[in-house]
């Protein structure tokens, strides 16, 4: 792949939680020297993101409901729509796993879709985290998601047991078809760790690794 096919891919990712400003500021330059696709950063961080980047192509992303999903559902909602007021382009927001596992798909449907309801104008990505369910719950999920609206799945917070695997990124992108993307994070550090999401079938990378990745593939060319 190009350097500028790779890095369309890329989300470059500031979660942990001891990010401050100074963090954000240097993600969002690296984001506009790579030509990153976006920046995922916390919601506190997503109005200074929004200010850095501009007019620039790079999009911003944040989180909804990070890292359990067990938030209310209402809270969710005012989560979404307040990051939306802060200059938010997409959303990455985690199910209900507990009702996922306890095979109450309704009420993790449901929301899933109030926050795709209140928020029409942006970009959702509904985090499995793959890591806590069987391969049924994460087949019923996915499909849950994009019944709701969501434009992607996303295998993992990087918060669980672990993060992306091939296996998982197959498995969903059999269970959504052609109906959504499916993103990959979790865990990918290296070119090739990119590169075998990509070929299970994943559009979009999280990482927190998108610049040794990026000079990865350089020294490679």
């Amino acid at each position: 792949m190009e350097p500028g096919e790779l890095a369309a891919l890329i989300e470059h990712t500031l979660l942990r939680p001891g990010a401050g400003e100074r963090d954000v500021r240097a993600l969002c330059a690296e984001a506009r020297e790579y030509g990153f696709f976006a920046v995922c950063v916390h919601p506190v961080h997503v109005s200074l993101a929004r200010g850095l980047l501009g007019e620039s192509p790079v999009r911003v992303a944040t989180v909804v409901g990070f890292p359990l999903g067990m938030n209310l559902t209402p809270v969710k909602v005012y989560e979404a729509m307040q990051a939306a007021l802060e200059g938010a382009d997409e959303l990455d927001m985690v199910m209900k796993v507990g009702a996922a596992r306890e095979g109450r798909w309704e009420a993790v449907q449901r929301d899933m879709a109030d926050v795709v309801l209140a928020t029409p104008e942006l970009t959702h990505k509904v985090i499995l985290e793959c890591a806590l369910l069987s391969d049924e719950e994460k087949v019923r999920a996915a499909r849950a998601a994009v019944e709701a609206g969501a434009e992607f799945v996303k295998t993992s917070t990087g918060f669980g047991p672990w993060g992306a695997r091939v296996e998982d990124v197959g498995l969903l992108r059999e269970a959504v078809g052609g109906r959504a993307g499916v993103k990959a994070a979790g865990g990918i550090k290296t070119l090739a760790d990119l590169l075998s999401m990509v070929r299970a079938g994943a559009a979009r990378i999280g990482t927190s690794s998108g610049v040794a990745i990026m000079k990865e593939a350089a020294r490679g060319r």
